[in-house]
């Protein structure tokens, strides 16, 4: 196991074989390149935005259909710059979210562990900077591959694999009832987040269809046994559609539905290419957010989703169509 161990971290870390490696034999290390395949994945195409340095891959693994990884650019102080990336775990997905161009595609196919691993090695090695976070909010529905998806998260975070915090690792659903009990029961240390949209479920259901299969009700009490057995603050997504969930009453009614749990919400803009949807005016988010300091009274953070201009956006990912 030790000797696993090693010839891993040497691997991930490396993006090869080691040549030598201390207390390991070199009729061994023959042996293992011998007999052990070591799959890469093809990078069909990469583009920088210009305007906020976030950069999309297109990549190729098991099948024909490719996915996209973004590379999200952070910098605290000059000098300790870092990269956050952003996790496909399908090719296309089966959600059918209205407002998702992912959504959109429809479902090709789960991703394989090593695709997924792979995806932050091969930015890892094309940065100078190093990749200190993973979300996997990328492509797909991370809690209908979940096997894979964990197995990778795991991956990333042991010491002998990228070792990323694990508190740096997010997995994301938009609303998987039983993969969010099984994340509960496998009392992982990853962080879980919740893409809700609307507090109303019939509002809530015109956008996402998969609210007839999960429906709000059973969500959140799948998402309260999550923070009753893990004690931490659950991090809620809230997409914000101009005209659609920025109301008083879309905070009040979050403000009902998560009453004596508590959370983070997370701000995100709508990115939509069609036109269709559109973000909130800055008035629109400024009277948003003091219905929710009014309202809800819970820690609310805006994120920034950047890469719109190359379609790296949250929401905007196509497989590179």
């Amino acid at each position: 196991m030790r000797l696993a161990r090693r010839l891993q971290a040497a691997v991930v870390r490396r993006d090869a074989f080691p040549a030598s490696l201390p207390e390991v034999s070199d009729k061994v290390l023959a042996r293992v390149r011998r007999e052990v395949r070591l799959p890469r994945l093809i990078q069909r195409d990469k583009v920088v935005s210009p305007r906020d340095g976030f950069a999309k891959y297109l990549f190729q693994g098991d099948g024909p259909e490719p996915f996209e990884a973004v590379a999200i650019p952070l910098v605290h102080r000059a000098g300790e710059e870092k990269l956050i990336v952003c996790l496909s775990s399908q090719v296309g997905c089966a959600m059918g979210c209205e407002f998702c161009a992912t959504g959109r595609m429809g479902f090709g196919r789960n991703l394989s562990t090593w695709e997924m691993v792979d995806s932050v090695i091969r930015i890892a090695v094309d940065s100078p900077h190093p990749v200190r976070g993973v979300v996997f909010m990328g492509m797909g529905e991370p809690m209908l591959n979940y096997e894979a998806v964990v197995r990778a998260a795991r991956i990333l975070s042991e010491p002998c694999g990228m070792a990323i915090s694990s508190k740096s690792i997010s997995i994301s659903t938009a609303g998987v009832v039983p993969g969010v009990r099984r994340f509960t029961a496998d009392r992982l240390p990853f962080r879980l987040v919740v893409s809700l949209i609307s507090a109303d479920p019939a509002r809530r259901g015109g956008l996402m269809p998969m609210e007839k299969a999960y429906p709000l009700p059973e969500l959140m009490e799948a998402v309260r046994e999550y923070h009753r057995a893990s004690r931490q603050r659950v991090v809620l997504a809230w997409t914000m559609i101009s005209g659609f969930n920025t109301r008083e009453e879309d905070a009040v009614q979050l403000a009902e539905l998560v009453r004596g749990l508590p959370i983070t919400l997370d701000l995100i803009d709508v990115n939509d290419a069609t036109g269709r949807f559109r973000p909130p005016s800055a008035d629109e988010l400024d009277t948003f957010r003091d219905a929710l300091r009014k309202h809800l009274k819970m820690p609310v953070a805006r994120r920034y989703s950047g890469g719109r201009d190359i379609q790296a956006a949250c929401g905007m990912l196509a497989g590179g169509k």
